[in-house]
């Protein structure tokens, strides 16, 4: 029933929302009362601009009196908690119809989802307005078959009918992700090859719901599934990585600023700037959030 499946699941995913929302929102006021410098909140987020560089009560409660609407620039990451949220409100009727669909129809949905994903680029390079949208309608033709459900669909599809060989699974999905990483790189060098691009045009390529993002997810969720691991340190590690998975999602973005900058003091090279920054950022997520899963009703904070 929807009702039990939407008490087991959404509480798991509200309150850690709504508690880490508050913090990061706070966070600003917080390093006042500290007495910090307010250039310390760009240590922390540099991607957010100069605009939350104010240590005020009133500006954080401003940003929190928008979270029923949207995320703050202080919790950027956020909305995929929105979506996430989202997909879970409509997971029993998506359920109950891919109950009941025949193969031949599940295919036909995952046709029509892929032919949504080249949209943002129908948008950016052909017309601003197709399949019928325009500027007093944005539900187009394609609009009830795209989003992340799509996702939802493919995992369920392709996990009960890819039972391929090792060698297969190989052969069919190194191209996927090459291509798919091939299209990536290729257009964010086109687009940011143009100095005054946009925000939305610079971050065109990097959109999840693209065919070239989907090529890639394929590709990582085939090959993972041929993973076996035996090891039990391994798969405790694993257990409670996934345990944590969720906390560490919704922490870390306070590691990513400071990560990055301790990766530039240690002198690290340019190249190997993100990928160090990263594993930092996982490391200290992790870390912080295992020690808050031993403490009483850490489901509430880390979901």
């Amino acid at each position: 029933e929807a009702s039990v499946f939407y008490k087991k699941r959404i509480p798991r995913v509200f309150f850690p929302f709504i508690i880490w929302s508050l913090i990061y929102n706070f966070f600003p006021w917080i390093t006042g009362l500290l007495g910090l410098n307010p250039e310390v909140i760009l240590d922390f987020f540099p991607y957010a601009g100069e605009d939350v560089m104010r240590q005020s009560f009133a500006v954080s409660m401003g940003y929190i009196a928008q979270i029923p609407l949207n995320f703050s620039l202080l919790a950027v990451h956020m909305w995929y908690i929105y979506l996430l949220i989202g997909l879970y409100l409509y997971l029993p009727i998506f359920s109950a119809w891919v109950e009941k669909a025949s193969d031949k129809a599940k295919r036909m949905f995952l046709a029509f989802w892929f032919i949504s994903l080249f949209i943002p680029y129908l948008t950016e390079f052909v017309s601003h307005y197709q399949f019928g949208t325009c500027s007093w309608n944005s539900f187009g033709l394609f609009y009830y078959f795209a989003g992340f459900n799509g996702y939802l669909l493919l995992g369920h599809y392709l996990g009960k009918r890819t039972d391929w060989s090792l060698g297969k699974t190989f052969s069919v999905t190194v191209p996927l992700f090459l291509v798919g990483y091939f299209i990536t790189l290729a257009g964010f060098r086109y687009m940011t090859s143009d100095p005054n691009v946009s925000e939305e045009g610079m971050e065109l390529f990097f959109t999840y719901c693209s065919p070239n993002a989907l090529l890639m997810t394929a590709a990582i969720f085939l090959l993972v599934r041929k993973v076996r691991i035996t090891s039990p340190v391994i798969c405790r590690a694993l257990a409670n990585l996934t345990k944590c998975g969720f906390g560490l999602y919704c922490v870390h973005y306070f590691f990513v600023g400071p990560s990055y900058m301790f990766a530039q003091w240690i002198g690290t090279p340019i190249p190997a700037l993100v990928p160090v920054s990263t594993i930092l950022t996982f490391i200290c997520s992790w870390s912080f959030t295992y020690l808050v899963s031993k403490l009483p009703h850490a489901k509430y904070i880390i979901g």
